[in-house]
């Protein structure tokens, strides 16, 4: 695959490696914005999203309003995969929208609100959620997808659409059906998502190399693993993912995964970590960046 021409366009060489340290789920309960604020106090995460229509979104976007150059951006939301803490879309109550489950929720996973969403509520649905972390003050950087709910040819056109009427990147890999499929997709899928990235890349939009994600799913010295992880990174631009979240009563009665939450949060607050990037020669950077490049593209 040839360069990502959005290295050059950040002023990178093509070998560069050049990392998206990016914060999922902002707002979905306290310890998640308080272990963001943290993290931009101490300033090794470049870019983050927040959750709109959890309980914490505002004060997530309080938190960002603090930091006027935070790189925030909307973590679209279709699903409420938690059943101590749930939530449901922001524009409808409507169960014809197929948005809502059996509680009145958004559906627990990506295969139901797949299934179940029509393309036109989705379609509201995304522009509320934007809509509403902008009344809050938020200068919204980027969208990207909550478990990945929007890769999906019903949704993907609405929320191009979006991006591109607003000027803001959609977080998009280029990657080769190989993979696509390391990330789950089927063959056929695998192949949809390759064939509409070529598509994205040929309209000049700004799409990312690589997906990595700090485990979720046990805890210990996550720093090492992210020096494991950067050292085997190839060239391009890389979306990072982890879940930051501090350590509390709440966390712990509603994500069965918060230790690895907690990891994630430590390692990104280590202050051996800007070591092992310097180490490496990783560069790092945000959406921000992107964002101006793209609306400098008209």
């Amino acid at each position: 695959m040839r360069p990502n021409p959005l290295l050059n366009a950040l002023g990178y060489a093509p070998t560069d490696r050049v990392v998206i340290f990016h914060a999922d789920d902002i707002g979905l309960c306290g310890a998640t914005v308080d272990a963001y604020a943290e993290l931009l106090e101490v300033g090794t995460l470049t870019s983050a999203a927040l959750m709109v229509p959890c309980p914490a979104a505002a004060e997530g976007a309080a938190v960002a309003r603090a930091f006027p150059h935070a790189d925030l951006g909307v973590h679209l939301t279709l699903t409420s995969e938690w059943d101590a803490l749930r939530w449901g879309p922001v524009s409808t109550r409507d169960r014809a929208s197929g948005l809502l489950d059996a509680q009145g929720y958004f559906p627990h996973g990506t295969a139901e609100v797949q299934a179940t969403g029509r393309p036109d509520a989705v379609a509201t649905e995304l522009a509320a959620q934007l809509d509403r972390a902008r009344a809050w003050g938020v200068d919204v950087t980027h969208v990207d997808s909550h478990m990945g709910a929007l890769a999906h040819p019903k949704f993907l056109p609405a929320v191009m659409a979006l991006a591109g009427r607003e000027g803001l990147p959609a977080m998009y890999p280029r990657m080769a059906p190989a993979g696509w499929r390391a990330q789950g997709f089927g063959p056929v899928a695998a192949a949809f998502a390759w064939s509409y990235g070529r598509l994205l890349q040929a309209a000049g939009r700004p799409l990312v190399d690589h997906l990595r994600m700090l485990p979720l799913h046990e805890g210990g010295d996550h720093v090492d693993v992210t020096r494991r992880m950067l050292a085997d990174l190839p060239p391009g631009l890389t979306h990072f993912i982890l879940h930051p979240a501090r350590d509390t009563p709440e966390l712990r009665a509603t994500c069965a995964d918060w230790e690895g939450r907690v990891a994630n949060h430590k390692a990104l607050c280590d202050p051996r970590l800007r070591q092992v990037i310097a180490d490496l020669g990783v560069h790092t950077t945000g959406y921000r960046p992107v964002r101006e490049w793209m609306r400098a593209q008209g």
